[in-house]
């Protein structure tokens, strides 16, 4: 039995299926925008990992920080305090709008998430949260509650008070012809107010839905939701997991609607790569919170060493005014992606901020018919000629990519990338 298939057999036999089929490559490391596999094969990385590396792998001043801040302080009970927990949070208030000041250093998106939507249960003394029906927001109780998308049936009961609404999906309207958003949202809290028993607490959503298909939400609709929220008395949750720190050529992708929310919630861009997240709130939530004996203790909050990364992110970011350059590669990317649009009929749409781009495979314009097959095998194609892409591997998404380079991409991998795709999209779509 070759290395290779002695890994896919130990695989087989010790691995717990998480999720969708494993990607078959057997990755031995990690450098800029490329892992490499175990023949050393070069895997230009679309995804940034997990939606995560904005900083590309290995990042020297990652790489340093990670060395001298674990041979310095790594762990601590949680009870105590360190610099770079302080730093952080210093840094992540400077860097939103006021009122948002009061910072919980955490470890994942699903904890940041839960973390929030306990608080404002918390103070609001209401039950009832929000969410759209195509959201992704974790796997724990009240973030697993709140996600539509998938992953619902087999596990009994969530957590009660949980309402759906549609996002405005701008390629699929709802009502058919072009998109009135206003009246969807309109028709979707008449919903909610049918369904409520009087016990709203919050609204949770992403800017742009990332799990859900690359759905970025209309300039003015964050506006209305965020008055609809306001007629009942609940609290506006933004997971800008995905979207913020840059991503989308914003700091924050809430900033380009003028609104600030009662909470914004961060993790994968915030840790470059390590497991690191984060609720912002106001002084004036967080005070009512701990009069009312706000409980979120876990083993990892307040960690110094994934702070001490946190804060370097935020150092290269500011240093290299990383917004401005993902605006402008953001443009080249999605440039690329509308000439691929024009000379292949198999891409149907084109959507996204930043570096933040979605594309929807159909195999009928007209009907706009989608196709998990075709989906599959354009990845599988980009794959082998050295590209990884990341299709939305949810039943019935599967023509819809996620491309998320790190930040740090660029011009030339960006157009290699490009140029794979329109190669695998001719091979396979023909």
């Amino acid at each position: 039995m070759t290395s290779q298939e002695q890994f896919w057999a130990d695989v087989d036999s010790y691995l717990v299926r998480y999720g969708p089929r494993f990607t078959r490559a057997v990755i031995s490391r990690a450098e800029g925008s490329y892992v490499y596999d175990d023949s050393d094969r070069a895997i230009l990385d679309f995804t940034s990992g997990q939606m995560s590396a904005i900083l590309g792998h290995s990042h020297p001043e990652i790489v340093a920080t990670v060395r001298d801040q674990v041979a310095q302080l790594d762990h601590l009970f949680s009870g105590m305090l360190s610099p770079p927990v302080i730093e952080l949070a210093r840094r992540l208030a400077r860097a939103l709008p006021e009122p948002l000041r009061k910072v919980l250093l955490l470890t994942t998106g699903a904890e940041a998430n839960e973390a929030a939507i306990r608080m404002a249960k918390l103070v609001t003394g209401k039950h009832e949260v929000v969410s759209f029906s195509r959201s992704w927001h974790g796997m724990t109780h009240a973030a697993v509650a709140a996600t539509y998308s998938t992953g619902r049936r087999g596990y009994g009961p969530v957590a009660p008070g949980n309402i759906a609404i549609p996002a405005p999906y701008a390629y699929r309207p709802r009502f058919g012809g072009k998109v009135d958003w206003r009246a969807e949202l309109d028709d979707a809290f008449d919903l909610v107010d049918a369904q409520s028993v009087g016990s709203l607490a919050a609204c949770i959503v992403e800017p742009i839905l990332s799990s859900g298909g690359v759905i970025d939400l209309p300039p003015g609709y964050l506006r209305a939701l965020q008055d609809k929220c306001t007629e009942r008395g609940m609290l506006l949750i933004l997971d800008e997991a995905q979207t913020g720190l840059c991503r989308t050529g914003d700091w924050f992708a809430f900033q380009r609607d003028g609104v600030v929310p009662d909470f914004i919630t961060l993790s994968k861009t915030l840790g470059a790569g390590l497991p690191l997240a984060a609720v912002v709130t106001s002084a004036e939530i967080e005070e009512r919170a701990h009069e009312l004996g706000y409980l979120f203790l876990t083993t990892h909050v307040s960690d110094p060493l994934p702070a001490a990364v946190g804060v370097t992110v935020m150092d290269v970011l500011t240093r290299d005014r990383m917004d401005a350059a993902v605006a402008r590669q953001g443009t080249r990317l999605r440039d690329g992606l509308l000439e691929l649009q024009s000379r292949h009929e198999s891409v149907g749409d084109v959507r996204g901020r930043g570096l933040l781009q979605g594309i929807e495979l159909v195999t009928d314009r007209a009907t706009k018919r989608s196709s998990d097959e075709l989906g599959a095998a354009v990845t599988n194609a980009c794959l082998d000629l050295g590209l990884h892409m990341n299709i939305v591997q949810l039943p019935g998404m599967g023509g819809i990519f996620r491309i998320a380079p790190p930040l740090t991409v660029s011009d030339s991998e960006l157009d290699l990338g490009l140029e794979i795709l329109d190669a695998a999209l001719s091979k396979v779509a023909g």
